[in-house]
């Protein structure tokens, strides 16, 4: 490019490696020798690019080896190993070394002393190494070329610990759920000390979980295989040393099942009164050669178990489930005796299992004490179940119990009070016999209902000793009539279901009657008065208070007798007798006493006094109201009869004074007086 560049050529781009192109722009005036010097210039420039170039991702100059790695040195001593870089090129090419201080690693030039690197040839650069004491090395030589940099790592490994472990273990046979270890001495074979951890997953486990050891020094290690499943299991053991080196050995383990059984595995309790308790006995043979542990659960597995108790935490503390990974943790590493405790209560408080953890020793029984105390009169029904040593699941055991409550009978649970006069007291008297061997607490109650709330007890509660009776007084004060049927609930205190105490009867109103069918007048005098007299008779228990009216009899002012007639001078004729509004006629009828208050089993004399002012025919009736039950309860019929026969007289024109001695002229009227039974013919002159 310089040479055209000289020779006035432009524009002369290098577009890639493999291939040159050239836009020359030769000046007219160039002759042509020189034209052809150019181009042999040229062809040779290509020539020679194409033989220098390559694949450019190909690395031209190779490092081996890639990682310098000193072992087993010692620090009094100087140590020396080569770095060799082979040209891949197909053209020369410059390596050096950058200078990089270090106290212990330094780098002799190449033996050859050249630093251009022909085609397929190699250059060696020996890196010496002084170390001051027996430890771990690191440095790093960069090397540049022509169109690379090379970083050579290199590692001085000091003196290394060395536990001689074998490169697998196996443990012995175990039964599912118990536990065989194996215990292997381990020396340091190194020449260093050894300060290591050691760490294996489960079902094994190893102890110690780390340690020192100085050289020559041995330690025993116990490999522990504790399966909870049955078939073959293998792990790995990972050593891992304070230098950075692990170690795997190979952990193999095998489990089986035993033969262990419960006997039997269903109970049935006897039946139990409430705050008793019954006892029930369980054996639990171990007929192997190895002691094995057993645990009571309310659950059928671990997991289940691990989730009720997560439930059980997270509602007794609500923060709880904000730590749900560590309450996890916590629960599978972590199982007490009291958390194991509270959740087999928890499960049936009733039904329990003691002991409910321990360990059967070989060839021996163990006996368990099934507890059963129920707390209210219904069949339980629970199952537990044994975690034992040896079985791959939880052994289940089924019990079942019935408990009982207090047995109060009542020596009627059916009454019939037929009639009850409204507002009587009826009372009744109810025995309640404790049959049972429990004191029985009870408790009555009445339906929420009209007639319900009628009833009231003495006692209303109470305690019936074993053995005892209890009189109790039922009484029924009704101020509603009608029929009633209605259930009385005797509760007891341990008793699913109350005891029923069923009263029923009719409230009835006061029974009573008049002595006389009907009140008959018979022919009554136009204003005459005239008095009948009965008695009213209460036959019932209780008091009654009583309304006396004659039904249709007018609304209007008292009638007027013949006296009152005569005597009044302003009275011109008898108003009101022949009025049809039931409130302008006069009021013919007068009972004494209307109303009161008749003691039961008394009587009181009616009387009823009629003074007609009507001429007609009375068919009328006396009414009974009485309070509290209603109107019209009875009716005594009233018959009367005034007719014109009995007073046919007419009155004067008009009324004045006269003096004595003094006539007045009338008509000449037939007067007839039936109630004298006599006729007297008058003749005025």
């Amino acid at each position: 490019p310089n040479l055209m560049e000289g020779l006035g050529a432009k524009n002369i781009p290098l577009k890639n490696e493999t291939n040159l192109q050239f836009h020359t722009f030769i000046p007219l005036c160039v002759c042509v020798c020189v034209c052809v010097c150019v181009c042999v210039c040229v062809c040779v420039c290509v020539c020679v690019c194409q033989s220098s170039s390559g694949d450019i991702d190909q690395t031209l100059f190779q490092p081996n080896p890639s990682e310098l790695v000193f072992q087993n040195f010692t620090h009094t001593q100087t140590h020396k190993l080569p770095v060799v870089f082979v040209n891949n090129d197909k053209v020369s090419r410059h390596v050096k070394m950058e200078l990089k201080h270090s106290e212990y690693f330094h780098v002799v030039g190449p033996e050859d002393a050249v630093s251009k690197v022909a085609p397929g040839l190699c250059a060696t650069f020996p890196v010496v190494f002084t170390p001051t004491e027996n430890k771990d090395y690191f440095h790093k030589l960069v090397f540049v070329t022509d169109q690379d940099r090379f970083e050579v790592p290199v590692r001085a490994i000091g003196p290394r610990a060395i536990l001689d472990f074998p490169d697998e273990l196996r443990l012995p046979l175990c039964p599912v759920k118990a536990s065989t270890e194996k215990t292997h001495f381990v020396r340091n074979v190194g020449n260093s000390k050894a300060n290591f951890t050691l760490h294996t997953q489960r079902p094994f486990s190893v102890t110690p979980a780390f340690g020192t050891l100085d050289i020559g020094v041995g330690m025993q290690v116990t490999v522990s295989f504790n399966p909870m499943t049955t078939g073959d299991q293998s792990q790995d053991l990972l050593l891992h040393y304070h230098t950075g080196e692990d170690v795997h050995v190979r952990l193999h383990g095998a489990c089986e099942e035993l033969n262990v059984h419960l006997e039997p595995d269903s109970v049935t309790l006897e039946k139990t009164y409430i705050s008793l308790s019954s006892v029930h006995k369980l054996s639990l043979t171990n007929s192997t050669d190895i002691p094995l542990r057993y645990r009571w659960s309310a659950w059928p597995g671990q997991e289940e178990e691990d989730l009720k108790r997560l439930l059980f935490q997270c509602e007794s503390d609500p923060t709880a489930i904000h730590r749900l990974p560590l309450l996890t943790r916590a629960l599978q590493e972590c199982r007490s005796r009291a958390a194991r405790d509270r959740l087999v209560a928890l499960s049936d408080s009733c039904i329990t299992v003691e002991p409910a953890e321990g360990e059967i020793w070989p060839r021996t029984t163990a006996l368990f004490y099934i507890v059963f105390k129920p707390e209210e009169a219904k069949l339980h029904q629970q199952t537990m179940y044994c975690d034992v040593t040896g079985r791959n699941s939880r052994l289940p055991l089924t019990i079942t119990g019935e408990g009982l409550g207090p047995k109060l009978q009542l020596d009627y649970d059916l009454t019939y009070m037929q009639n009850v006069f409204i507002g009587d007291k009826e009372c009744c008297e109810v025995l309640a016999s404790n049959k049972g061997l429990i004191d029985a607490p009870f408790r009555l109650s009445r339906p929420d209902t009209a007639l319900g709330r009628c009833f009231s007890f003495s006692p209303e509660e109470g305690v019936v000793p074993t053995g005892a009776c209890q009189i109790v007084e039922v009484t029924f004060h009704s101020r509603i009539l009608g029929t009633f049927s209605e259930d009385l609930l005797l509760t007891v205190t341990g008793q699913p279901e109350p005891l029923t105490l069923t009263f029923s009867g009719c409230v009835i109103g006061p029974t009573f009657h008049f002595s006389v069918p009907e009140l008959s007048f018979g022919d009554v005098a136009f204003g005459f008065p005239e008095t009948l007299a009965c008695t009213l008779f209460n036959t019932s228990l209780v008091p009654m208070t009583f309304a006396l009216r004659v039904l249709g009899d007018g609304l209007g002012p008292p009638s007027v007798t013949s006296d009152r007639q005569v005597s009044e001078v302003t009275r011109s004729n008898w108003h009101g007798s022949a009025a049809r509004d039931i409130r302008a006629r006069p009021a013919e009828f007068y009972v004494s006493p209307a109303a009161g208050s008749l003691r039961c089993m008394s009587d009181v004399v009616i009387k009823v006094t009629l003074c007609s002012n009507t001429v007609k025919s009375y068919s009328l009736g006396l009414v009974v109201d009485v309070e509290g039950v209603g109107e019209k309860i009875a009716i005594l019929p009233i018959t009367a009869l005034t007719s014109r026969e009995c007073a046919s007289a007419e009155k004067p024109p008009h009324r004045c004074r006269q003096k004595i001695g003094v006539c007045v002229k009338y008509s000449e009227p037939d007067l007839h007086n039936n109630t004298f039974e006599c006729h007297l013919h008058h003749r005025s002159k």
